[in-house]
């Protein structure tokens, strides 16, 4: 395979894994704030992605509910890290194949080497559906918390859960 994957390649992806999921369309979205003005009523848990790298070149994407505060500091002792900081775009581009505002863990499928450590929060975990962008800032597609263990797993992603107060 070249470059990154498609929205619809991704789609396709989980339908191959029996994963069931609905997407919709919106605006394109590049913050928090834009989104929960422009997607309307989603059910499910809204989550926002975090691409984040340390100064020896490792590299994580942090999974969290949508309006929880991030403490890097907190976070990097918790990943027994030193200073964390956020991947500049071109490395996210060569990592995960996105652009900044559509960060998600589906882009995880385009890390075909493993480089990327998810970094889940434990309550994300907790609500039936879990709501993403499929590799674009347009669109969100919901999928089942299970479903989306299961999808990290086959990707080669076993994430490491960790409660909020670790975050």
């Amino acid at each position: 395979m070249s470059g990154p994957l498609t929205p619809d390649q991704l789609l396709a992806y989980l339908g191959e894994l029996g994963i069931d999921q609905t997407t919709i369309d919106h605006p394109p979205v590049f913050t928090v704030d834009e989104a929960k003005r422009l997607r309307g009523r989603l059910p499910g848990a809204n989550c926002k992605s975090l691409f984040l790298k340390n100064k020896k070149g490792r590299m994580w994407l942090l999974v969290v509910a949508e309006d929880q505060r991030v403490d890097l500091a907190r976070l990097a002792e918790s990943l027994k890290s030193k200073r964390l900081s956020f991947g500049s775009p071109q490395r996210l581009m060569e990592s995960l194949g996105v652009i900044p505002g559509a960060v998600s863990p589906f882009a995880v499928i385009n890390d075909t080497t493993g480089e990327i450590t998810v970094v889940v929060a434990a309550d994300v975990l907790s609500h039936e559906k879990l709501n993403f962008h499929p590799l674009v800032n347009h669109r969100t597609t919901a999928i089942g918390a299970e479903d989306f263990l299961r999808f990290l797993e086959e990707t080669g992603h076993d994430p490491v859960v960790l409660p909020a107060d670790q975050i």
